[in-house]
């Protein structure tokens, strides 16, 4: 438990997704021997201590599958964009201040990748995610790099390697450790690695996806804004055509996500907290 803690402490600032898996599991099984202990140790039943960390573990599964339906549920039901529209940081780059933040800010340059703009998306009144969008010296390779906030101030940082083909194939590489399980166009090639927090890995593993292709690049043309843009509004009608969403009418009685959809997200939720995979996205 006071390890358990510590992590806890320890990632107010880092926000890392791989301490935050392990966290997790390190409470289920403080959570299963504790009160397994506990109800053997006051012999309130006969049964096998083993047989009893068994059926806490049970417990602890119920208790967080009924808290992430209801976290679902709620997220249907809140008027929180789940396709947010971007508008453009006029004050440019605006990368924490962090270490951490920095090494990564060092490594894009190292890299090769220069600034090309900085957007952002308000999710609430004072909150909103934050884009830096990078291209490769041939604008073959465009690079964004997402801060979205976490509580208690800390913030995550998400990348994303994007190109694309001259018969309008897109590649997607990204980092991203949040549940998507919506569906993307039949063009989008979609690899989402969570466990690969390094910026270098995640570009080789880009490369090498077009190796194997063998894939002729088209240079990015489309400013960044605009891109997204379009994106999110593909993506928001993509997914209220395929049942994911319900249909705009319908929103304020049965909320944003339909019932498959939010079992879908139910369930990346629990891929992502203990597994660190999300849904494969072919």
């Amino acid at each position: 438990m006071f390890l358990s803690l510590v992590l806890v402490r320890i990632n107010r600032s880092k926000a890392s997704p791989i301490l935050a898996i392990a966290n997790r599991w390190l409470r289920w099984a403080v959570f299963a021997t504790g009160a397994a202990f506990i109800w053997w140790n006051f012999e309130l039943t006969t049964h096998p201590y083993w047989l009893l960390v068994l059926l806490f573990a049970l417990v602890w599964f119920l208790c967080e599958t009924l808290y992430n339906w209801m976290a679902v549920k709620a997220l249907s039901e809140s008027p929180l964009p789940l396709f947010p529209k971007y508008t453009l940081t006029e004050s440019g780059e605006e990368w924490p201040v962090q270490p951490r933040f920095q090494k990564v800010r060092y490594e894009i340059r190292q890299l090769g990748y220069t600034h090309t703009q900085s957007v952002r998306a308000q999710i609430v009144e004072g909150i909103s995610v934050r884009v830096s969008v990078y291209h490769d010296a041939r604008a073959e390779r465009r690079l964004q790099i997402t801060f979205l906030p976490r509580p208690n101030s800390a913030v995550m940082m998400c990348a994303s390697i994007s190109s694309q083909t001259p018969d309008g194939h897109r590649y997607v590489t990204d980092n991203v450790f949040l549940p998507y399980a919506g569906f993307y166009p039949e063009n989008w090639l979609v690899d989402r690695t969570p466990w690969t927090r390094s910026l270098t890995k995640l570009l080789a593993r880009h490369n090498a996806r077009l190796a194997r292709a063998n894939e002729t690049l088209a240079p990015w043309t489309t400013e960044p804004l605009a891109d997204l843009n379009a994106q999110q509004r593909d993506l928001e009608q993509l997914n209220t055509q395929l049942g994911f969403l319900t249909q705009h009418a319908q929103r304020e009685e049965h909320g944003k996500v339909t019932a498959a959809g939010r079992y879908r997200v139910w369930k990346e939720i629990w891929t992502l907290n203990y597994l660190g995979r999300s849904a494969k996205y072919l």
